[in-house]
């Protein structure tokens, strides 16, 4: 399985993509979690030690420049860059969970260079391609990525919604961009829900039923307040986080 999340910021789907990283570990799958977002928090919330020591790879521009084969002053640069090793040499290891802090593949209106951009591109495809692990992106908020087309590799779209009028507007937009891309497994995944109200409200926004409803938690945001791992924090999400992999290991 190769899993995407996204969904508005501050809508929780970095904690939910650890949760279910965790889970599909414990369920005896090889589990790889790329972090994808402008500002990586996936190291933290797995319980990487020293999680701000870490450079995120697009952020090295001299070994991106390097392995594009761009020289300075060039136009020209390798459109097919070689990032085999690359993998091995910036994936850490938490509770038997790999983990790649790629950072964010910037858009050409931000002013990314097109080489060093090719290098992130082809990393992200090669790690969606290898087989017989289950691999979950975790994409910077909103919309962008999908523009981009940088998820094309993936089998299924998870966005997660708060119970709001804007969580549900964006929900809807990620959602039309996704298919756009040609994407066919779309879901919404409920988070941050008290009662059967929010549900609901969710439902009829989106015009279905969310895959999967986390609640509203204070036991992961007493052991995020704490810099602890929120894989850890199991108990108040365990149901929610179970029936969501089960769900996704059953579909096509």
């Amino acid at each position: 399985m190769k899993i995407a999340i996204s969904g508005k910021g501050g809508v929780g789907k970095t904690t939910i993509m650890a949760l279910l990283a965790r889970q599909f570990k414990e369920m005896g799958k090889e589990v790889l979690v790329i972090d994808a977002d402008p500002s990586p928090h996936m190291a933290q919330s797995l319980g990487v030690q020293e999680p701000e020591k870490i450079r995120p790879i697009s952020e090295m521009k001299d070994l991106l420049r390097e392995r594009s084969g761009r020289v300075e002053g060039s136009a020209f640069y390798n459109i097919n860059p070689q990032v085999g090793d690359l993998a091995e040499r910036f994936t850490l290891e938490a509770g038997g969970i790999r983990l790649m802090v790629l950072g964010a593949i910037q858009s050409a209106e931000s002013g990314c260079a097109c080489a060093e951009n090719t290098v992130l591109k082809r990393l992200l495809t090669t790690m969606l391609l290898k087989p017989a692990q289950v691999v979950l992106l975790d994409m910077e908020a909103g919309v962008e990525h999908l523009g981009r087309g940088t998820i094309a590799g993936v089998d299924r779209l998870l966005i997660v919604v708060i119970p709001s009028q804007s969580g549900i507007r964006t929900a809807l937009k990620i959602r039309k961009l996704a298919e756009e891309c040609r994407i066919k497994n779309i879901s919404y995944v409920g988070n941050l829900v008290q009662d059967e109200d929010d549900r609901r409200f969710l439902t009829a926004g989106l015009g279905e039923e969310p895959i999967a409803f986390f609640p509203d938690s204070r036991e992961i945001r007493q052991t995020e307040r704490r810099g602890e791992a929120v894989v850890t924090a199991l108990e108040s999400v365990a149901q929610s986080t179970g029936e969501l992999a089960a769900k996704l290991e059953s579909r096509p």
